[in-house]
C-alpha cells in the first residue's frame, strides 16, 4: 500500500500482459498507419539480410568459378637466359609428354610468340568482304603445340583446330580468333581462306570463338609450334608452357613441373601457380559488404525516423488518453512502457518480415542465376533483434514525451 495524502493507496500494477494488450491495441487503432510505419523497418533489416546473403552467394560463386578455372592453370616460363646468357630453350622437344605423364595434368602445351620483322603483315586470300579484298594487317603470330589449344579450352565457331599430326609433320596451316578473322575479312571457311604471313602461305583450318584460358589468343594467328620452328627457326626469348590441371593439382604440378622438364636445369624454368583463392574471396567480401551494408544502415536509419515521427504525432493524439491514465494511478514509467512497447514491437514486426523477404530475394536471386544460395544462421537470427533495437531506440524520446505530460493539464485539452 502506498500512502497519498494521508489515505492508504494500493499501487498502480502494469503487468507484462497488460503492457503487450496496451501496445497492441494501440497499433490496431490505426493499421494502416502502423503497417506504414514498420515500412522502413521493413526495407532496412530487408536489405540488410539480402545483402549479406547475396554477398556471401556471389563470393561463393566467385569462389567456385575461381577454382574451376584460376587455380587449375599454371604457367611454366623459360627463364634460361636469366642464368645463362648462352643457354638456348629450356624447353624439351618432349616437353608435353613429360607432363603429361605428371599426375593431375590434363593438357599441356607450349607455345612463344613468333619474333618476325617489324614490316611483317598478314593478309588474307581470298575474302568475302564487301571490299573484296582484305588490307594487310599487323597481326601477332603464335607458335603454339595443339596442347595449349586444348588447356586453353577453345570453342570453334567454324572448322576445327589442327592436331598433333599436322604438328608433328609442321603443316602450314592456322588457327585464327573470330576479331581476326573479321579483320582481315573472312567470314566462312567455305572458299578455303589461306592467311599470309609476310609472303608464307597458311591455310585457315578453324576459327576460334572464344577460350576459357589464355584468352590473348584470340587476337593472334596461331601456328603449330613445329611449323614455325622450320620456317622462323627456334624462340629466342618468351616460351611457355600452359598446363590445365585437376581440381586441387595446381600446386602439386607447379612444384614438380620444372624438375619433370630440366632435370639438369631446373632453375631454367619458372613455374607460376594460380594465387590462393582465400584471398580473392575476402577482398570481395569485403568490398562488397562495406559498399551495400552502408545502404542497408541508410535504410534503418529512416526506418527509426519513420517509426519515431509516427509515435510522436501518436502521443500528441492521445494526450487526454494518457492524462486520463494518469489519473487514473498510472505512473510515468507505465505510459514510457506503453509507447516503448508499441515501437519496439512495430520494429520486431518489420525485422521479422523484412528477413524473410531479404531471405527471400537470396533466394530467388540465386535460382534465377542457377547458384547455391548462402544465408549465414547469424544473420538470420540477428536481423529482427535489429529491427528490435531499431524501434527501442526510435521509441525512446516519443516515450519520454509521453511521461512527462501532467493529468491535470492533458485533461484540460
Amino acid at each position: 500500500m502506498i500512502r497519498r495524502r494521508g489515505l492508504l493507496v494500493p499501487p498502480s500494477v502494469f503487468g507484462w500482459r497488460d503492457l503487450l494488450a496496451e501496445a497492441l491495441a494501440g497499433m490496431l487503432q490505426r493499421p494502416a498507419r502502423s503497417a506504414l510505419t514498420a515500412l522502413g523497418t521493413v526495407l532496412g533489416v530487408g536489405a540488410f539480410v539480402a545483402i549479406l546473403g547475396l554477398t556471401a552467394t556471389a563470393s561463393s560463386q566467385i569462389d567456385a568459378r575461381f577454382n574451376a578455372l584460376t587455380a587449375t592453370e599454371v604457367t611454366v616460363q623459360d627463364v634460361a637466359r636469366e642464368h645463362n646468357e648462352f643457354a638456348g630453350p629450356a624447353f624439351p622437344d618432349d616437353a608435353e609428354a613429360r607432363i603429361e605423364r605428371l599426375a593431375g595434368v590434363r593438357d599441356a602445351g607450349v607455345y612463344w610468340p613468333v619474333n618476325l620483322p617489324p614490316t611483317t603483315a598478314v593478309r588474307s586470300a581470298p575474302v568475302t568482304g564487301p571490299g573484296g579484298a582484305a588490307d594487310s594487317e599487323y597481326v601477332e603470330v603464335v607458335a603454339a603445340s595443339p596442347g595449349v589449344l586444348r588447356a586453353a579450352a577453345a570453342s570453334v565457331v567454324e572448322g576445327r583446330l589442327y592436331d598433333d599430326y599436322a604438328a608433328q609433320r609442321s603443316q602450314p596451316i592456322a588457327v585464327i580468333g573470330r576479331g581476326v578473322a573479321a579483320r582481315l575479312g573472312i567470314t566462312t571457311l567455305q572458299t578455303r581462306p589461306a592467311v599470309f604471313i609476310g609472303d608464307q602461305p597458311f591455310t585457315v583450318a578453324g576459327i576460334i570463338g572464344g577460350t576459357e584460358r589464355k584468352a590473348d589468343l584470340l587476337l593472334s594467328v596461331v601456328v603449330p609450334h613445329r611449323t614455325a620452328m622450320r620456317m622462323w627457326g627456334p624462340p629466342d626469348e618468351g616460351a611457355a608452357m600452359l598446363i590445365a590441371t585437376d581440381l586441387g593439382a595446381a600446386r602439386q604440378i607447379a612444384d614438380e613441373a620444372p624438375t619433370a622438364l630440366r632435370p639438369d636445369h631446373p632453375e631454367y624454368l619458372k613455374a607460376v601457380p594460380p594465387p590462393d583463392p582465400r584471398a580473392l574471396r575476402g577482398s570481395v567480401s569485403s568490398d562488397l559488404s562495406q559498399l551495400f551494408l552502408v545502404l542497408a544502415a541508410i535504410c534503418l536509419v529512416i526506418g527509426a525516423v519513420g517509426i519515431a515521427n509516427t509515435t510522436l504525432v501518436a502521443v500528441l493524439e492521445r494526450t487526454a488518453e494518457i492524462g486520463l491514465r494518469r489519473a487514473l494511478g498510472a505512473r510515468g514509467r507505465h505510459i514510457t512502457a506503453q509507447f516503448l512497447a508499441e515501437s519496439g514491437v512495430l520494429g520486431a514486426l518489420g525485422g521479422l518480415v523484412g528477413t524473410s523477404i531479404g531471405v527471400l530475394t537470396v533466394v530467388t536471386v540465386a535460382l534465377v542465376r542457377d547458384w547455391t544460395p548462402v544465408v549465414h544462421p547469424a544473420t538470420v537470427a540477428a536481423a529482427p533483434a535489429i529491427g528490435l533495437a531499431t524501434g527501442l531506440l526510435a521509441g525512446l524520446y516519443p516515450a519520454w514525451r509521453a511521461s512527462r505530460i501532467q493529468p491535470v493539464e492533458a485533461l484540460r485539452r
